[in-house]
């Protein structure tokens, strides 16, 4: 049994009833296998994937708060310390009722590859909790953001573990952590990113992943020798990411025609008005349906098949695993040549080896949607430096970080002869610089 097979059944093994953060191991140890095989006797003897593969430390807590009937509600709340390697611990917390340890492990890890692509001093980690602010009042957002970070300011600081904001964490409920934060440390640094403009925060956070996601696309175009102007776009999701990157991609000369939430998605052939979606999702926190009512040419479909749209170009922005094989092949039968991930493993193994297959090009969430971590970063440097740069500054400082990481997987891919293949680019880019930051470091 190679190095690489014995890491991933000791990850199996070890890590019982964790489907996802398997996932997330077999499919990187999988591509690294050609990098791996190159070095095993030296990796090995360090036992350097065990310990990529082992979180520095989970922390697990409870999170009481009172509802606004006045009866204690209790969440479960996490941070997964995954690796330090590089930079302090980086990576958002995600508040949704599907919040486990299995699902923060696998976001943690794929963070470790994703921050260090971005060229960035930040480590891996990531946490959160199954509370869910939908439908609740500012109110009870605030009694369990302040009862979370009650507990979580123990371990967290501007230099030890930065967290940001992810799924059902806005600037409502970073303001919230960030307050209590200061309450009980007596400090104001930059321990959170994605801070309100008026204490501390940086532009462009709010549209980096979504505007990241098309920079990236435009090096890929690029590359196969297309430009994104007249292209068709279907994205899925209608949060921030699929938002801006819809945003981005309209003002390249694209036509995005389709979004969608977990109720069902919309389809307007005549290009989605992003003024009407921007008021439904970020003014009255509506769902998408709501689109078809004030759109003529707007259709709604209830369930999937978003994916079944004709399209040249898919962005799948919504959670992980939504994208199958047969959404894949429906894809393929309906035109679509290039697919990038905006959001954290959004399509199946099998997905994503359909695409790769049958030259469809591919790149993976851990490269394509690390502008948000990227702009992160950025935000911690002006903190650091007690500054604040404009919008034009900080987009084309984004906008290179973009094309850097394009460059680093598309050589990582030529450089151990798969070119075209972005899935081991990204994973072999990210890995090299890690991998030689904990070698250097010795055991620890």
């Amino acid at each position: 049994m190679s190095y690489v097979d014995e890491v991933y059944q000791r990850v199996v093994d070890r890590n019982p009833g964790e489907p996802e953060f398997h996932q997330a191991v077999k499919e990187v140890l999988d591509s690294l296998k050609i990098v791996i095989d190159k070095n095993e006797d030296k990796y090995r003897k360090a036992g350097l994937l065990e310990r990529l593969t082992e979180p520095e430390r989970i922390i697990s807590f409870r999170v009481p708060w009172v509802d606004d009937e006045g009866k204690v509600q209790i969440n479960k709340g996490y941070r997964v310390q995954f690796n330090s390697a590089i930079g302090p611990y980086k990576g958002g917390l995600r508040f949704h009722p599907s919040v486990n340890q299995s699902i923060l492990k696998f976001l943690g890890f794929e963070q470790i590859l994703k921050n260090s692509l971005t060229g960035l001093p930040m480590g891996g980690g990531k946490g959160g909790s199954d509370f869910d602010p939908k439908g609740k009042s500012d109110r009870e957002v605030m009694a369990f953001c302040q009862s979370f970070m009650t507990e979580l300011c123990k371990h967290i600081g501007a230099n030890t573990d930065v967290p940001a904001g992810d799924i059902g964490v806005g600037g409502r409920e970073i303001g919230f952590l960030f307050g209590q934060y200061k309450r009980i440390t007596k400090l104001y640094e930059g321990v959170l990113t994605g801070k309100g403009l008026s204490f501390g925060g940086s532009l462009v956070r709010t549209q980096a992943t979504g505007y990241g996601l098309i920079y990236i696309l435009v090096e890929m175009l690029k590359a196969a020798g297309k430009e994104l102007a007249g292209q068709t776009v279907v994205i899925s999701g209608s949060g921030n990411v699929a938002i801006y990157a819809a945003e981005k991609a309209q003002q390249l000369g694209a036509k995005v025609v389709a979004l969608s939430d977990s109720n069902g998605y919309v389809y307007d052939p005549e290009g989605i008005q992003l003024d009407i979606v921007k008021d439904i999702k970020e003014v009255k926190r509506g769902r998408i349906k709501e689109y078809a009512d004030a759109v003529a040419s707007a259709q709604y479909t209830a369930g999937k098949g978003i994916w079944t749209i004709p399209c040249d170009i898919t962005l799948p922005c919504a959670t992980q695993n939504k994208l199958d094989l047969e959404d894949a092949k429906a894809l393929k039968a309906n035109g679509c040549f290039m697919v990038a991930e905006g959001a954290n493993m959004p399509s199946t193994r099998e997905a994503t080896d359909f695409f790769q297959e049958n030259g469809i090009v591919f790149m993976p969430g851990k490269a394509a949607n690390a502008g948000g971590v990227a702009t992160s970063g950025l935000e911690q440097s002006q903190n650091s430096l007690r500054l604040s740069w404009t919008f034009e500054e900080v987009d084309e400082r984004l906008k290179g970080i973009m094309k850097d990481i394009f460059a680093k997987v598309n050589d990582a891919a030529n450089r151990y002869d798969v070119p075209g293949n972005y899935v081991a680019g990204a994973n072999i880019a990210g890995f090299e610089k890690v991998a030689d930051a904990m070698l250097a470091q010795g055991i620890c």
